[in-house]
Parts: C-alpha cells; sequence; structure tokens
C-alpha cells in the first residue's frame, strides 16, 4: 500500500468516525445447535483435542472409549478428523461400512460394543480422499450427529481434527461438548500449540478436563528405567503455565502402535491406561 492510498483510508476511516459509523461490524452468525433425532440419546459428550497433528487424538479417544466402556458405560465415538480418519482402523473397522436406516445412518459397533461412525465408514475405498472445504465438512459433522442412529448413550467421544478450523469450531458451536481432553507431546513447540487449544476452549465456553501428554517417555525394556527422546516431560510445566488438570501420560511404546495398527484396539492395548482421564471425566459428568 503506497503512503497515499493509507492517507486515503486513514481520511475516509476519520469522516465516517466523525458521522458516527465506526460501530464495530456485526459478528458473524453461530451455527445453530445440531439437533439430535428422536431415535438417540446422548447423555455426555467429550471431545479430544490438540492444537497440532501427529501427538495421538486417535489413540488418547480409543483409549478412553474402551475403558469408560468396560465400567459398563454405553459408548460411542464420532469421528470428526474427516479428512484423515483412523478410528475405524484402530477397532478393526477398515472393512465395514456403515448402513442406511431410513432417513438415518447406523454407526458401526466394535467387537466390544462401541458405536463408530466415521468419513472411512461412508466412503467406498477407505484410502480415497476427502476433498471438501469448510462448509461440507461442518455437513457431514451435523449428519454423524443429527442423523445417525446412536440409540441411547452414555458417552461419545469426538476424536477432533488438529487445530481450531472449521470443523472444531463446528462442534464447539453446535454440539452439546461437557468439556474437552488436551493431548500434548514433549516438544517444547507443543506448549504453544497447547495454548492455542486451551484459548479456544475457553473461548467457546467450553470446560477443559484436562491435559494428557503422550510419546512422553521410552521405557527400558531390562531396567525400567525411562529414556526421555524428546527431552525431559513437560506435562506438569504446560499444565501449571495454562492452569490445567495432569490427567497422565503415556509412553512410546510398540504395543501401542501394534495394537492399532492389527485393529486390536479394544483387546491388545495394555490395560488401565489413562485412569486419572476416566476418572476426571466421570467424575465431572455425575
Amino acid at each position: 500500500m503506497t503512503p497515499e492510498e493509507e492517507e486515503a483510508i486513514r481520511r475516509e476511516f476519520e469522516a465516517a468516525r466523525r458521522q458516527g459509523h465506526t460501530e464495530p461490524a456485526a459478528p458473524a452468525q453461530e451455527e445453530p445447535s445440531f439437533e439430535l433425532n428422536q431415535f438417540s440419546r446422548i447423555h455426555h459428550v467429550v471431545g479430544v483435542i490438540s492444537g497440532k497433528g501427529g501427538v495421538g487424538k486417535s489413540l488418547v479417544t480409543g483409549i478412553l472409549a474402551r475403558e469408560l466402556a468396560r465400567k459398563g458405560n454405553k459408548v460411542g465415538i464420532l469421528d470428526a478428523d474427516i479428512t484423515g480418519p483412523s478410528i475405524p482402523r484402530m477397532f478393526g473397522l477398515g472393512s465395514q461400512k456403515a448402513l442406511g436406516l431410513d432417513n438415518l445412518i447406523v454407526p458401526v459397533t466394535t467387537t466390544g460394543g462401541i458405536k463408530v461412525i466415521s468419513a472411512n465408514l461412508v466412503l467406498e475405498h477407505e484410502d480415497d480422499p476427502v476433498l471438501w472445504r469448510g462448509p461440507l465438512l461442518a455437513g457431514i459433522i451435523r449428519q454423524f450427529w443429527a442423523e445417525t442412529y446412536w440409540e441411547e448413550l452414555d458417552y461419545l467421544l469426538v476424536d477432533m481434527p488438529p487445530g481450531t478450523g472449521d470443523v472444531a469450531l463446528t462442534v464447539f458451536q453446535s454440539l452439546p461438548i461437557d468439556g474437552v481432553v488436551i493431548v500434548s507431546s514433549p516438544q517444547d513447540l507443543v506448549q504453544m500449540v497447547v495454548g492455542k487449544a486451551v484459548n479456544m476452549a475457553n473461548m467457546m465456553d467450553v470446560p477443559i478436563f484436562g491435559l494428557v501428554e503422550n510419546m512422553a517417555y521410552v521405557a527400558c525394556p531390562h531396567c525400567g528405567q525411562k529414556v526421555f527422546p524428546y527431552g525431559p516431560s513437560r506435562l506438569e510445566e504446560t499444565a501449571t503455565h495454562y492452569g490445567l488438570t495432569q490427567l497422565g501420560q503415556l509412553p512410546i511404546d510398540e504395543r501401542l502402535a501394534l495394537a492399532c495398527d492389527k485393529g486390536a484396539a479394544e483387546t491388545d492395548l495394555p490395560d488401565d491406561l489413562l485412569p486419572d482421564a476416566v476418572s476426571a471425566i466421570l467424575e465431572a459428568t455425575r
């Protein structure tokens, strides 16, 4: 912009101000809440979020779903990571497809009784790319919530896409979120992106259950000593900085990767993962 153009804009603004026309622009319309269909009843909705990709949101979502189901709850997972869904493969549903019942989508149920809906369950091939812009992504979130035959669930876990974009905004504005679990990893950069997730949740008045740190350490298989490949854990530091509850750590462990890769998240993941996170959700939603 040239100095002359800047001066012209300044004069135009000053003239408008003198005439009393400098009120802030009206805020964008909030997305309406999506109404659940008459055949479904969901008591609590829990989001799993982060400020960036690759930190293990889907793993944490799968662990929380399994542990909540093991405690006798009816659990579902809405895979809101439309362009990078991984929940079906983790639970051994890679070859299955969601069915239609009248105007509703019937989610696929895992062997342990967890109901799952995901883009990969409605695509012809699970490796087909989803090349959609924001409005279409928001539309499929609405369908996954409002037009899915969930029946009755105690908990619906929403595996969010990375970042703070259209889908996250749609979920926060349109679904009755009880709270979120934030997932991080030990790198210094992640503390900054955790802040983005925290600030978004705060701006949207969504409670934060706490913080989980993934890929925190490697345990020596011989002596059990912890090695920190990404540097010392930042869980306590990050949680303290943002006033969050520490909900636990997950190690770099081949058992976690192998269980998810072969679709055995319900059966082959180690027991009692993230007990503090599960307890925090149960306590907050009593």
